[in-house]
């Protein structure tokens, strides 16, 4: 049974001990570790083959996530998506999820606009996150963006320094960062946009070759 609220310091308190990822989306949807929970509509978890060779974990879920359910169904979602499929990488093969499980938002209008989360939410999540990984025990893990880095690898790391580079860090599987898609949307101009998706691509090509190596060696 969980802690009483006023007691709950991450979602450590909410976590079954189990790889079954059936049963950790069940309990994750009960979820009080952090006050994020509060505002939003849902959990939203992790989705994907339950034995992926490659894990991809972004940020939090957006709007369009908050009220689905669902990881990646909004535009960076689908911009995902469509990188993936150029660079040769079956999304209905990988696992998605984020390293923060609730829509952190703020009200502009009628509009509900993204928040970054803190270190406190995204430290908060991370049991989850981790316990995704134990479930599915991919080959590698791909990290969308800065704070899904920096929640596995430490507040040190910089995307704009290390992305693409295979990190290996102790008691998980090698991971790879690159920009979060979110990021190209909000790109200045068409052509700004056309050369991030292209690099965000070539990418996504480095993640598939590191897979295909993989399986050759096994």
């Amino acid at each position: 049974m969980p802690r009483a609220k006023a007691e709950a310091s991450s979602a450590l308190d909410y976590i079954p001990d189990t790889r079954n990822l059936e049963v950790l989306r069940e309990a994750a949807e009960k979820c009080q570790g952090c006050d994020l929970y509060s505002k939003a509509t849902q959990t939203v978890f992790g989705e994907g083959r339950k034995s992926a060779e490659v894990l991809f974990v972004g940020e939090q879920p957006g709007d369009q996530e908050d009220r689905s359910g669902k990881p990646f169904v909004g535009p960076a979602g689908r911009l995902l998506d469509e990188c993936m499929t150029e660079a040769g990488i079956d999304r209905s093969k990988a696992y998605v999820t984020n390293a923060v499980k609730h829509f952190k938002w703020e009200p502009r209008g009628k509009l509900r606009l993204h928040k970054k989360p803190n270190s406190l939410e995204i430290g908060a999540c991370r049991p989850w996150l981790e316990a995704e990984i134990r479930a599915v025990s991919p080959k590698l893990i791909v990290c969308l963006g800065a704070t899904a880095a920096q929640s596995l690898l430490g507040s040190a790391f910089r995307v704009t320094q290390q992305r693409g580079v295979v990190i290996e860090p102790a008691g998980l599987p090698p991971i790879v960062a690159t920009v979060h898609p979110s990021s190209i949307l909000r790109a200045q101009d068409e052509a700004s946009r056309a050369r991030e998706k292209k690099q965000f691509i070539d990418d996504l090509k480095g993640v598939a070759k590191l897979i295909g190596r993989d399986k050759k060696s096994a």
